[in-house]
């Protein structure tokens, strides 16, 4: 049985190989927090509701 965070791990992986940043999001507990603004969002966020910044 996979946890969430197996599944995160293979998803950053696999955006990691097709030339995506996934360490610009810092985490907060079970959020992303943006890296400009602070603002906290779902871990499957793909960019900043607050201040649209993405990775």
């Amino acid at each position: 049985m996979s946890s969430a965070r197996d599944t995160e791990s293979v998803l950053d992986e696999f955006l990691e190989h097709t030339g995506h940043d996934v360490e610009a999001w810092d985490r907060s507990y079970n959020k992303k927090q943006c890296p400009d603004c602070g603002g906290l969002h779902e871990t499957a966020a793909r960019e900043c509701s607050v201040c649209g910044w993405s990775p």
